[in-house]
């Protein structure tokens, strides 16, 4: 999460201030030598000083101490392997990481540069294409290619991915409404309401009005009859998800296809493939749900997620260019050569492409088979040692959805804790793993999810399994005003969220803390 942050007074730190001014009144006789730098990093002036906050510091430190001191601060943050909230890759192979170092300072947008590197995103957006099925390109007579084939880009993830994929659709509805001579001015979108929230942002940002399908009590993902009823004439299109962010489940892509064919209807699919795109075509490659269905024009992934990459790319590709409007694509010649750029921010590194197309070839097909079908097994294993554990299970099993598990408390009337409160004494053992309610209209149905990863493997799965035992074991010991109170003081001095100060007061939300009353 990017916080905007407020920028401080430095009368603001009023427990450092009372401290040194008490500390001043203290006289010693203390070594105040410059520094030879012949001792530790521990043995200099630095050391005994605090970080700068606020303000960039007059005079420069060296290289070692800094590396050192910051080091320091950032072993204070949380073990990326614990964190079961995240979908985000936190494993990559020595190899892959010296390749993306070495990439740093490239900045991939400048082709003539770095063509190599430019060239490399084209191969992954050609692997990635045909992993879903796009149209290929054929030459013709005078051996050039066509523009029949699928364009597709790199972006800094699926948020971007998705923000390209919506300006395109928009974008193509109002060029055919303004050919029919028919008002432009309320476009559409139809969409689940357990959608990520990159897709409120892409609505409110380019002015598209939401119609959701809004999930039920037994149903988590969209109904496709309700889904097709809601298109009209100002529908720009209709997202599907591979993979809901609360369930992992995989929508039913092929129905709302077939329901608008069925209807002779032209509106477009984009797919949301941003977990699934790399474990669907692996664990169940039978599953139709991309360029094999005429209605889907537009695919987006996240390589970062289940593609095995460090954070953040993305992909987006279109069935063929007809579907990228040309107006949204610029060209401009100001970095060495004439070259097309669609996207949403100019510079980025080429590093995480690297990374991707190392992957991509490293592990070939079988390679992400493996990997898939050993993350499916371990999430049935958690599943099913969760269920019998007196669990109520909501995702999907053996490959119907992510390989993830989540799961809610059986409703009891004499239960002192809710799943607010088992999230937190996991995290008191170091886990990270999410409580949340669900999407809108079912927000009284609390649960917890758990990401599996390419790291979490069986016996880290057992330890976890463990720590839930226990931590139920825990809180059946207390009573409510205990569990109470202890969520309210983990909330406030415990959690990174309770305790953040550098949110704008204007933006703050009270309520979002987590182990708070719900």
């Amino acid at each position: 999460m990017v916080h905007l942050a407020a920028i401080p007074h430095e009368s603001d730190d009023a427990v450092n201030d009372t401290l040194i001014r008490a500390v001043k009144k203290v006289h010693l006789q203390l070594a105040n030598d410059e520094d030879s730098f012949t001792t530790s990093v521990y043995g200099s002036r630095f050391a005994a000083i605090d970080l700068p906050r606020h303000e960039m510091p007059e005079n420069e430190m060296p290289k070692e101490v800094a590396y050192r001191m910051i080091k320091d601060e950032l072993s204070l943050d949380g073990n990326p392997m614990l964190n079961l909230a995240s979908f985000v890759t936190t494993y990559m192979e020595e190899e892959a990481e010296k390749l993306m170092a070495e990439s740093f300072s490239k900045n991939f947008i400048d082709y003539e540069e770095y063509p190599q590197s430019a060239d490399i995103q084209n191969r992954c957006v050609s692997m990635i294409g045909r992993l879903f099925h796009a149209p290929v390109a054929s030459e013709n007579a005078n051996g050039e290619g066509s523009d029949i084939g699928a364009v597709g880009t790199s972006c800094v993830g699926s948020s971007e991915a998705i923000m390209l994929a919506v300006l395109a659709m928009k974008k193509r509805w109002r060029n055919k409404r303004i050919e029919a001579g028919k008002p432009y001015d309320k476009p559409n979108l139809v969409m689940s309401s357990a959608v990520q929230v990159c897709w409120e942002k892409a609505t409110r940002y380019f002015e598209v009005d939401e119609k959701l399908v809004y999930c039920t009590e037994d149903r988590f993902v969209i109904d496709p009859e309700e889904t097709v009823n809601l298109v009209d004439e100002n529908t720009i299109g209709i997202c599907c998800i591979l993979g809901t962010t609360y369930t992992g489940e995989y929508e039913d892509v092929k129905a709302v296809n077939d329901l608008l064919c069925k209807k002779g209807l032209d509106t477009p699919i984009h797919v949301d493939a941003a977990s699934g795109g790399f474990v669907a075509p692996f664990v169940v490659p039978d599953l139709e749900w991309d360029f094999r269905l005429e209605h889907v024009v537009s695919i987006n992934v996240s390589g970062h997620k289940y593609g095995l990459v460090y954070p953040g790319v993305g992909w987006v590709v279109w069935r063929a260019a007809e579907y990228l409007p040309k107006e949204l694509v610029f060209n401009i010649n100001y970095l060495g050569a004439d070259q097309a750029s669609f996207t949403l921010n100019f510079s980025k590194g080429a590093s995480q492409v690297i990374g991707q197309y190392y992957q991509l070839i490293r592990l070939g097909k079988h390679g992400y088979r493996a990997i898939m079908s050993n993350l499916t097994r371990t999430a049935n294993y958690l599943s099913d040692s969760l269920e019998s554990l007196g669990f109520i299970i909501m995702s999907k099993k053996s490959g119907e959805g992510l390989p993830l598990v989540a799961f809610r408390l059986t409703p009891q009337e004499d239960r002192n804790y809710d799943e607010f409160a088992l999230a937190h004494q996991l995290r008191v053992r170091g886990w990270v793993v999410p409580a949340y309610t669900m999407a809108p209209h079912t927000e009284h149905l609390k649960m917890l999810r758990v990401v599996v990863r390419e790291d979490f493997t069986r016996s880290r799965c057992d330890a976890l399994i463990k720590d839930i035992i226990q931590g139920q074991a825990t809180l059946e010991a207390m009573d409510q005003d205990s569990i109470r109170r202890q969520n309210e003081f983990i909330g406030k001095h415990h959690t990174a969220s309770g305790k953040a100060t550098h949110n704008h007061p204007k933006y703050r939300v009270r309520s979002c803390n987590p182990f708070g009353s719900h």
